[in-house]
């Protein structure tokens, strides 16, 4: 871990997303968090299925050691305590964001790998704990933060560009499909918004007042520092438009977690959320040099 590292802690709001959406934020009901990660460690990007009233969560399990993301599965009981966790997802390159949603009889998810230089769809071969790659999409860039919904007749996945930091952080690119698993076909108005303060997806597109919101993340200040609401006014495969809510309130008991929030998800009657606190570590930095000098050694020795 660096000498300043952000450490995220997933919350429950026992309120809808669209509830969130009309208060304003997050900070009208109240939140149950998830125990709190060991040193080093943290859950983040938290997406889930309501089911036989529990919370199946699927969240980035993240260890600083590391440097290495894998996903990880939550059953969360009627008082959202765990009471069952196990890793469903590990590759060889980081995961993240691990959208999870039902369609055409299926469970599927679509978890963060750009770091890949691909993307992969998995469904449920035996949900929660096995999935199987399904398919490997192709976007006009490798996409970050990948959020697909249906809208009019089409899937529809909004994402962020790799690159630089700011287009990581201040871009939104989108991409239609009559099937789910394509072929996808790139907005020629890519990237269709430019702003640091609302472009990159943060949470699961819904419904509110019969109109479309995308939950995004605000980085003016930080990485994901805070969240938005981007209304859509018109998406077709040749127009984009929308405006963006001002930062939807925080909680109220966040504790030590006040530094941003990065990801809002729909979850039945409740809401999944995230929040991070910055840290410092010295020790941190120290595991962070010897695990660079590790790496260093070992491709050393595999180019010797």
């Amino acid at each position: 871990m660096p000498l300043f590292a952000d450490i995220w802690r997933v919350g429950v709001i026992e309120s809808s997303i669209q509830a969130v959406a009309a208060a304003g934020g997050l900070h009208a009901a109240p939140v149950r968090w998830l125990p709190e990660e060991p040193s080093y460690r943290f859950l983040a990007d938290p997406f889930g299925l309501w089911r036989d009233g529990r919370i199946h969560l699927f969240a980035e399990a993240y260890d600083y050691r590391t440097r290495h993301g894998v996903i990880d599965y939550l059953e969360l009981d009627s008082d959202y305590r765990p009471v069952r966790r196990e890793t469903v997802i590990r590759e060889p390159w980081h995961l993240s964001y691990p959208v999870v949603f039902e369609a055409d009889g299926e469970t599927w998810m679509t978890p963060e790998a750009f770091r890949s230089g691909t993307f992969t769809l998995y469904r449920a071969q035996r949900f929660p704990d096995v999935w199987e790659p399904v398919a490997k999409i192709a976007f006009d860039t490798p996409a970050i933060d990948p959020t697909f919904f249906q809208w009019e007749g089409r899937w529809w996945c909004a994402y962020s560009p790799d690159g630089a930091q700011r287009d990581k952080q201040g871009k939104m690119h989108l991409a239609h499909a009559d099937r789910l698993e394509g072929p996808w076909t790139p907005h020629p108005g890519n990237p269709v918004r430019i702003d640091l303060a609302s472009s990159r997806p943060g949470g699961t597109p819904f419904i509110h007042e019969n109109r479309l919101h995308l939950p995004v993340q605000d980085c003016t200040r930080t990485y994901g520092g805070d969240l938005r609401l981007l209304i859509v006014n018109v998406l077709t495969p040749n127009r984009f438009e929308a405006e963006a809510t001002a930062i939807l309130k925080s909680p109220v008991d966040a504790g030590r977690y006040t530094g941003g929030r990065h990801t809002l998800a729909a979850c039945g009657p409740v809401t999944l959320f995230d929040a991070k606190q910055q840290k410092v570590s010295p020790r941190g930095l120290a595991i962070d040099i010897a695990r660079k000098i590790r790496e260093r050694g070992a491709k050393a020795g595999r180019s010797a």
